[in-house]
């Protein structure tokens, strides 16, 4: 396995948790097997990795940048080999490039994946165009491990898949110099390629979104309108902030507190600069991810 994983800090995480609810309340556990931030004696990178025990299910969100995942998981006593069900959240090759490593470790579960993570994706630098999507060899390969979901689609009693409604993401897609290739011409990302994967908690609704390209507190309308009579509790994963001005940051902040969303935790790519402005502008209504964070709802 690579050695050799970039991070921004060392966070030492052993015994830390974010604990919701208590005793028959509890029943659903999230560990954060990669992210940026790794704990003291195991390693991070630029990815993201959770996995989460909802009930009897065991479900791995994402599969970050490598195979870390597989060795962090050994780490911490989850056994990959377990996993029923697998989501992939975007089709991105820092929450993707792990799959082959996956299927190779677990014969039984299948990833689902939005109908359009078959598509190229690139980002824009200067006159080049990087690739940035899937690895073309995982859809040969394995095929028959992913399953397409054509929009919202109900993974077990519980939990649930949300696509983007919202008309117009190509403009955060040409912001962020995110494109497909289409009959010989560059389109904007509209990111229906995105999903939220979505649990129904004593709490009330937690939404993980890995990287949250639509705009947070846009999945977080999503979400509501999806699951009208539900609370919409938390949001947890990256929210794309690395690359914006304090001055957005702190937009972002009041369009996020503008949902009454009562909690949040996000890493990867938030970026370190952004999430203490979100900490200063929210104070204890966010944390932050790191690599063997628990938190138990």
């Amino acid at each position: 396995m690579n050695q050799q994983r970039k991070h921004s800090q060392v966070i030492n995480c052993a015994e830390k948790a974010i604990l919701f609810g208590t005793g028959d309340e509890v029943k659903m556990k999230a560990r954060v097997l990669v992210d940026n931030i790794p704990d003291k004696n195991v390693a991070g990178e630029w990815g993201l990795c959770i996995y989460i025990e909802y009930n009897d299910k065991k479900i791995l969100l994402d599969s970050g940048g490598s195979d870390l995942f597989l060795s962090n998981a050994e780490a911490y006593g989850v056994k990959i080999e377990d996993v029923d069900l697998a989501v992939l959240s975007h089709a991105h090759s820092d929450h993707s490039n792990g799959m082959d490593y996956f299927f190779e470790k677990n014969k039984k579960a299948s990833f689902y994946l939005q109908e359009s993570a078959i598509e190229k994706y690139y980002l824009k630098a200067f006159i080049f165009h990087k690739y940035i999507g899937i690895a073309r060899s995982t859809f040969d390969q394995y095929r028959d491990r992913i399953t397409f979901v054509p929009g919202d689609y109900q993974l077990c009693d519980g939990v649930y898949l949300i696509a983007h409604k919202t008309p117009g993401l190509e403009s955060i897609g040409k912001r962020e110099r995110m494109y497909t290739r289409s009959a010989r011409k560059w389109v904007p990302d509209n990111f229906s390629h995105e999903q939220s994967l979505v649990f129904d908690t004593d709490k009330g609704l937690v939404i993980f979104n890995s990287c949250s390209h639509g705009g947070a507190y846009t999945i977080i309308d999503e979400v509501k309108s999806t699951f009208p009579d539900k609370q919409v509790y938390a949001l947890i994963g990256g929210f794309h902030l690395h690359n914006k001005t304090e001055k957005e940051v702190r937009a972002f902040a009041e369009k996020v507190r503008e949902t009454k969303i009562s909690y949040l935790c996000t890493g990867h790519c938030t970026g370190q600069k952004a999430y203490e402005i979100l900490r200063e502008e929210l104070g204890d209504r966010i944390d932050q991810l790191h690599v063997g964070l628990t938190m138990t709802f």
